[in-house]
């Protein structure tokens, strides 16, 4: 189909784009990678009457570590991420989720900014994001401000960003030398997109023991989210069999699970305590592996 008649907006400056959106309003969508937005105003699901494609805008396309973390241009994109060295060698938990979206043609258009701006609730990054306690930049007429990823999603589709504000930059903390990492997921068949998907990463001690743990599960609920029970019993124990079944079955504690074509709620509870066990069992098979 056709979309609705709009106004073509292709600023050069994160200023430019800005005032853009001081000007038009709730009028106004930004294009980044697209592959989210198109579809809908094709079928005349969204209206937009002025579209701004920040694609041109240079300055938000990087990847540079920066006083002890990874800072990353919201235009990056997911082929940018899988591909980067500075990525696996520093943080490997991103570039790992990144080459398991959709196909070559996505990865080469998609963005990091344009899908966690995006809300998602199957988004395969922001539970990397949140897992990583990455901290989110975001710019407006008002200055800069910082949100922790955990808080920049509010719900389904919905994120803090005002209708005047971009996301311009993300900031990664380095991967510590005793930490494994892991990204599992069942995707659609069409969309790639995941049914479910857990993010984990954990911190080993001398002797062995989990340290800390953070796992993240994204597709299950209305938002991505922190396994915060299961976190916890992890901690201070050994990545036995018990301890990670104990701490998978507590993967989805409160949570209310979406249903659909793809999953109804209960296989979508089975899948995601099966897949964070799956995460948290590949972690123990790689003793021998590089640091992560």
């Amino acid at each position: 189909m056709i979309p609705e008649p709009f106004e073509y907006h292709a600023p050069r400056s994160v200023e430019d784009a800005i005032g853009l959106l001081e000007a038009h309003g709730d009028e106004a969508k930004l294009l980044a990678g697209g592959h989210s937005l198109l579809p809908l105003m094709k079928l005349r699901l969204a209206s937009v009457s002025h579209l701004i494609d920040i694609g041109g805008i240079e300055e938000l396309s990087f990847i540079r570590e920066v006083d002890g973390a990874i800072s990353i241009g919201a235009m990056t994109t997911h082929s940018e991420l899988a591909e980067s060295e500075l990525l696996r060698e520093r943080q490997p938990l991103l570039p790992k989720a990144a080459i398991q979206i959709a196909d070559v043609q996505v990865r080469n258009r998609g963005t990091l900014g344009g899908s966690v701006a995006h809300a998602d609730p199957a988004a395969d990054l922001v539970p990397v994001l949140l897992a990583l306690e990455a901290e989110l930049c975001i710019r407006g007429p008002a200055g800069e401000r910082r949100v922790a990823a955990g808080d920049f999603i509010e719900s389904m589709f919905t994120s803090v960003l005002e209708v005047d504000e971009i996301l311009v930059e993300v900031r990664l903390p380095l991967a510590p030398a005793n930490s494994r990492c892991t990204y599992e997921k069942v995707p659609h068949k069409a969309s790639h997109l995941p049914v479910v998907g857990v993010a984990a990463q954990v911190e080993l001690s001398a002797d062995g023991e989990c340290a800390e743990a953070r796992l993240a599960l994204t597709g299950v609920a209305s938002v991505p989210y922190r396994a915060g029970v299961a976190e916890e019993l992890l901690r201070g124990q050994v990545l036995s069999e018990p301890t990670i079944a104990a701490a998978a079955a507590r993967a989805t504690d409160g949570v209310e699970p979406l249903s659909d074509t793809f999953a109804a709620a209960d296989f979508r509870l089975h899948l995601a305590r099966v897949h964070t066990a799956r995460a948290l069992t590949a972690l123990t098979a790689l003793s021998g592996a590089r640091r992560a």
